[in-house]
């Protein structure tokens, strides 16, 4: 089975500094029909003004990733990490008994675009832990790229949940397809361009929604970049 989300529907919140789309309920967006997806819980695409960000404020028990699209994101948290991540890196936060951050754009002339992914951990009351890493082009071009996973395979970042996110950069006629496990979940995110996802056509902002398939399939791809989520049931 699998459903589409247009861009159009997701939630949306203007604070001036901050844009913020939300794929799940969150903050002041909340829809019952959209609370998560598997144990994703978190899909915020958002722009953070020049000069501005999120001040110090924590976390518990959530698997934290941060995607970078454009612009940079400065990081600093209670673990004694000071960051700045760029685009092609991936940072992953585990909040796990609990950590303090903050996260501002500290350029002068431009917005910090990034997405901020939720997913539920495997266990609770872990110690807190960082991990940065960056992922270049060629790595993602025409293919899908291991980002995240619990084992840290393929050089991914590791991740304590039981999930694993792939990022591709596809156009023209590139074409993959992932075997997926049926009892599971798999979640699609188009970040820009667009694609078909077994044949259903995605532009940016886009999700498609699958389980029970065995195999998920992108082509048909215009200046595409991607997001693959292989979910917790």
């Amino acid at each position: 089975m699998l459903t589409i989300r247009k861009s159009q529907d997701r939630g949306y919140a203007d604070h001036g500094w901050l844009r913020s789309h939300h794929s799940f309920s969150f903050a002041g967006y909340y829809d019952p029909a959209h609370m998560g997806f598997g144990n994703l819980r978190v899909i915020n695409e958002d722009r953070i003004a020049p000069g501005t960000g999120f001040g110090d404020h924590g976390h518990r028990d959530m698997e934290i990733i941060s995607y970078v699209l454009e612009g940079e994101l400065a990081h600093k948290d209670s673990m004694g990490h000071v960051r700045t991540i760029a685009p092609g890196e991936v940072q992953r936060m585990s909040a796990g008994s609990g950590v303090v951050h903050s996260e501002y754009n500290h350029a002068a002339g431009q917005y910090t675009h990034f997405l901020q992914i939720w997913l539920e951990p495997r266990s609770r009351g872990i110690a807190p832990s960082y991990a940065q890493q960056r992922f270049d082009p060629e790595r993602k071009q025409g293919r899908l790229c291991l980002l995240a996973s619990p084992d840290g395979a393929q050089e991914s970042v590791p991740i304590h949940a039981d999930a694993a996110l792939y990022a591709g950069l596809l156009d023209g006629q590139d074409a993959v397809t992932l075997a997926l496990e049926p009892t599971r979940k798999c979640y699609v995110f188009v970040v820009r361009g667009s694609l078909k996802a077994n044949g259903q056509a995605l532009s940016a902002g886009d999700a498609a929604l699958l389980s029970q398939e065995t195999a998920l399939t992108l082509n048909q791809a215009q200046q595409a970049e991607v997001l693959v989520f292989d979910l917790a049931p």
